[in-house]
C-alpha cells in the first residue's frame, strides 16, 4: 500500500508512518510546518478539494491524524470555528480521496463519540461542541468518501508516548505538577489510555483490512488515582495521591464555566458539564492487554520534548 499520512509529524502520525514502513508499505508524510521526515508542506485545513486531489494522486489510502485543542476558550459562538477545524477539512479530504479512487482511510477521532453512542442519556453531543463536531466529522467524512472508500474512525482516549520531541499536549502540566512539591489529589472516576504505538498499529491494521468501522482503543483502563500515581513514579517523585471530594471537583469546574460565560467565551468541552465526565469511569472493554508502562515513562522522561 501507499498511504498519505496527514499530520505525519505529530505524535500519532509519526508512529503511523513508522509502522507502515516497518510492514513494507510506502508512507507519504504531510504537515503544516517543516520538520525532518515531512514530505509535503500543506495546510489541509485550508486546502481545496482540487489541491487535495493532487496530493492524494497515486495513493491507496489516507490517514487523518491532526487535532484541535478542545479545552482552549474561544469567543462565542465556537461552533463555526470547531466545525471549520474538525469537520470541513475531513469532508474535503475524503471527497478528494473518493474522486482519486483511494480504497481505504483512517480518521483519528475521540473516545467521546464512543461514549456518546454508549450513553445517549448523557447528551454529550448536545452539551459539548467538540463532541458534536467529532460526531459530525465521522458521519460527514464517511458521506464524502462514499460506499467504495471505507473509513475507520479510531476513537482515542488519553494517548501516552513520544515521537522524537513530540508529546501529548496535556503532558506538560501533569509533568510539572508531578515534579513539584504540591500535594497530589484525584477525584473518583478514570479513563481509558493507550500508547501512540498501539494506536498506530491499530490504524495500520485497519488500513490493511480496509476496515470502515468505529474502533475504540484502550491498552489499559486507569482510575485518575492510578494514572497520577504512575506519572509521579515515572518522574521519580512517587508519593501518595489523596482523594479529591467529588463536590470540590464539581464546584471548581462549574466556577470555571461561570467565568467563561462572563467573558463571553466557550471551550469545546463545556466545563459546566465536564464534572459528569471527569467523575465517570470512561473505560473501554476489551483492552489490548498491552502495558502502558514504557509509553508512560517515555512521556515523562526529562529530555526537553515539545507538546503537540
Amino acid at each position: 500500500m501507499r498511504i498519505l499520512v496527514v499530520g505525519g509529524s505529530g505524535l500519532i502520525g509519526a508512529h503511523v508512518v513508522d509502522v507502515l514502513r516497518e510492514r513494507g508499505h510506502a508512507a507519504t508524510s504531510v504537515a503544516r510546518t517543516a520538520r525532518s521526515g515531512v514530505d509535503h508542506l500543506v495546510d489541509v485545513g485550508s486546502a481545496s478539494t482540487d489541491e487535495l486531489r493532487s496530493l492524494l494522486a497515486g495513493h491507496d489510502g489516507v490517514v487523518y491524524a491532526t487535532r484541535t485543542d478542545e479545552q482552549r476558550p474561544l469567543p462565542k459562538p465556537i461552533y463555526p470555528a470547531f466545525r471549520r477545524d474538525n469537520v470541513e477539512p475531513v469532508v474535503r479530504l475524503f471527497t478528494a480521496a473518493r474522486l482519486e479512487g483511494l480504497t481505504r482511510g483512517v480518521v483519528m477521532g475521540s473516545y467521546y463519540t464512543y461514549f456518546d453512542r454508549l450513553h445517549p442519556q448523557w447528551h454529550l453531543a448536545a452539551r459539548h461542541t467538540y463532541i458534536r463536531c467529532r460526531v459530525e466529522q465521522a458521519r460527514e467524512g464517511r458521506a464524502g468518501a462514499g460506499p467504495d472508500l471505507p473509513v475507520a474512525v479510531l476513537e482515542l482516549p488519553f494517548v501516552f508516548g513520544r515521537a522524537g520531541d513530540r508529546l501529548p499536549n496535556w503532558a506538560g502540566p501533569l509533568d510539572r505538577w508531578a515534579r513539584s512539591r504540591t500535594p497530589l489529589a484525584a477525584p473518583t472516576g478514570g479513563s481509558a489510555a493507550a500508547s501512540a504505538r498501539s494506536v498506530a498499529e491499530v490504524a495500520v491494521d485497519a488500513l490493511e483490512r480496509a476496515d470502515g468501522t468505529d474502533i475504540p482503543i484502550a491498552d489499559e483502563n486507569l482510575t485518575w488515582n492510578d494514572m497520577i500515581a504512575r506519572i509521579a513514579e515515572a518522574v521519580g517523585r512517587q508519593r501518595r495521591v489523596t482523594r479529591l471530594p467529588a463536590g470540590a471537583a464539581k464546584a471548581a469546574l462549574r466556577l470555571g464555566g461561570a467565568l467563561q460565560a462572563l467573558s463571553r467565551k466557550e471551550s469545546g468541552v463545556n466545563p459546566t458539564h465536564l464534572a459528569d465526565l471527569l467523575l465517570a469511569e470512561l473505560f473501554i472493554e476489551p483492552t489490548t492487554g498491552r502495558s502502558l508502562g514504557p509509553a508512560l515513562r517515555e512521556t515523562f522522561a526529562d529530555n526537553g520534548a515539545k507538546e503537540v
